[in-house]
C-alpha cells in the first residue's frame, strides 16, 4: 500500500537528511580545523555582496529542505533563526565577516533538521556510520527507527 500523498516516506526523509549533510559540508566544513570549519559561507563572506548572496541562497535551500521534510514548526523556527543570524552577520563589515568564519548557521540549521528527521523517521545508514562525530550523529545513535 502506498502512503498518502501528503506523507513523507522514510526513504524520502533520509534523502533530505543526506542533502542537509551535503549542505553542511559545502557551506561550513570544507576544511575542518578542530571544532571549527571553513566552507563557502566563510570564504564568500570576504567578498562584498557575494557572502550575503551565498548565505541567503544556502539558507533558503536548507529552509526548503525543512519544509519538504515536513519538519515541526519549532524546528523550522530554530532553523530560520540560525539562517537569519548567519545571513545578517555577513553584511556587517569586518566584524560580521569574521563572525561568519565562527558562526556556522547553515550547519546548525541542517543539524536541527537532521535531528527532526531522525526523531520522526529513524536514522539513515550514514548517520549510524558517523555516530559520535556530530550532534545529529549522536541523536542517530539513540534514535529508534519509525
Amino acid at each position: 500500500m502506498f502512503p498518502p500523498m501528503d506523507e513523507l516516506t522514510q526513504d524520502q526523509a533520509h534523502d533530505i537528511w543526506r542533502q542537509a549533510e551535503s549542505l553542511k559540508r559545502i557551506s561550513d566544513r570544507l576544511i575542518g580545523i578542530g571544532p571549527f570549519g571553513v566552507g563557502l559561507d566563510g570564504v564568500t563572506a570576504l567578498i562584498p555582496v557575494a557572502g550575503t548572496v551565498y548565505s541567503a541562497l544556502a539558507g533558503g535551500w536548507v529552509m526548503w529542505l525543512g519544509v519538504k521534510a515536513k519538519a515541526s514548526p519549532l524546528t523550522l523556527v530554530r532553523m530560520l533563526a540560525y539562517v537569519a543570524a548567519d545571513t545578517i552577520s555577513s553584511d556587517i563589515p569586518i566584524i560580521g565577516q569574521a563572525a561568519d568564519f565562527f558562526f556556522q548557521g547553515h550547519l546548525m540549521a541542517a543539524n536541527a533538521l537532521q535531528k527532526d528527521i531522525i526523531k520522526r523517521h529513524g536514522a539513515p545508514v550514514e548517520a549510524m556510520r558517523h555516530a559520535g562525530r556530530g550532534s545529529s550523529a549522536r541523536a542517530a545513535s539513540s534514535a529508534q527507527p519509525a
